[in-house]
């Protein structure tokens, strides 16, 4: 062996003995327990802990993790923000300040719940833990139950909480849901619109009612309710057939056979109620009952125009046990002609009348 070789074998010996120093008083100076499988993390401070003894912790670099009770990581330091529901969830959120979005994961990284809410907060009700999330988009609303799965298939545009009531709002009015030992009981509706320009409103209380009902459902009824008054003065076939794909001729028209009227007008709606109905089948039934203010122009005796009006009753029928298969089934007034006042008799007329 010559002397380069030596010296080259002499080398890679000193090499070998620095490394294996190296490694050495790494693995002196790592604690027992490790809190990192992939480089090194800081747990700078733990924060709150779930019913499972977990930790959120803080890195000491503006983000948040979890550790397990043996402070080994099982989600990583790389949120904003990390709330425990204590449900084996956790909800967390992404960028920073006006910037952030929440959303919902589990203990192994996988999303829960999409990242596009501007927060999500719990309520407690009832001993049941309910989520409100408000997207970041349009301010609507989501509920979602203690396993973060929506309670209800439709956003909403307001929700308060009051006592053991959530209020939730859309465009068509307000409706209420109790919390009960046993999840939500829907227990109020108040709908609010217009019927060709004429206000109305709907108010439901009975929970028998109510227990048959949903919020799509009322608004189906009410939606095509609208659109059979429109119908009924119209005589639009397309507007009928945006309210049933079956027989038309149990949707009637408004006063069909009075050829004498003119011109037929909308005034007013009142008395709008829904009833359940005996079924004749074994789906539920139910009718949207109102009464009509209307007025009508007709030819007196002499051919001139004449005004008069009246309030007439209406209904609409449906079938159906949800937004699904709900149908309107028939519609139409309980008159099918209108009331016109007798001819005024001529001065000349009444004197020639005998006395009674």
């Amino acid at each position: 062996m010559n002397k380069h070789v030596r010296l080259a074998a002499t080398l890679l010996f000193v090499v070998f003995i620095i490394l294996a120093a190296a490694i050495t008083r790494f693995y002196i100076n790592v604690p027992e327990k490790s809190t990192s499988t992939v480089g090194q993390t800081d747990i700078v401070k733990k924060l709150e802990s779930d019913t499972d003894g977990n930790w959120m912790f803080y890195d000491g670099k503006g983000r948040y993790g979890i550790v397990d009770s043996e402070d080994r990581i099982i989600v990583s330091p790389e949120w904003y923000d990390i709330q425990f529901p204590r449900n084996g969830k956790c909800i967390a959120a992404k960028g920073s300040g006006f910037n952030a979005v929440y959303g919902c994961i589990d203990y192994e990284g996988n999303i829960i719940v999409p990242f596009i809410y501007k927060k999500i907060e719990r309520q407690e009700l009832r001993d049941n833990n309910y989520f409100i999330a408000e997207s970041l988009t349009d301010g609507s609303f989501v509920l979602y139950d203690e396993n973060f799965l929506p309670c209800f298939r439709k956003t909403w545009d307001k929700c308060e909480v009051q006592g053991d009531e959530l209020i939730f709002t859309d465009s068509y009015g307000s409706y209420t849901y109790t919390a009960t030992n046993y999840g939500l009981l829907f227990t109020r509706a108040a709908v609010e619109g217009e019927m060709m320009d004429q206000p109305y409103s709907l108010n439901i209380s009975s929970k028998v009612l109510l227990s048959k009902l949903d919020v799509p459902m009322i608004e189906s009824m009410i939606s095509n309710t609208e659109k059979y008054i429109e119908y009924a003065f119209s005589g639009e076939d397309e507007l009928l057939s945006e309210i049933t794909a079956g027989s038309r001729s149990d949707f009637e028209k408004l006063f069909p056979d009075d050829h004498r009227l003119i011109s037929k007008k909308l005034r007013g709606i009142t008395e709008l109620h829904i009833y359940s109905i005996r079924s004749q089948n074994e789906q539920p039934c139910f009718q949207a009952a109102f009464s009509a203010d209307i007025e009508f122009e007709y030819p007196d005796e002499n051919g001139t125009a004449k005004t008069a009006g009246g309030i007439y009753k209406a209904a609409v029928d449906f079938t159906g046990s949800s937004e699904n298969n709900l149908r309107a089934v028939s519609a139409g007034f309980e008159e099918n002609a209108p009331v016109i006042p007798k001819p005024e008799k001529k001065p000349e007329e009444a004197k020639a009348a005998p006395a009674n």
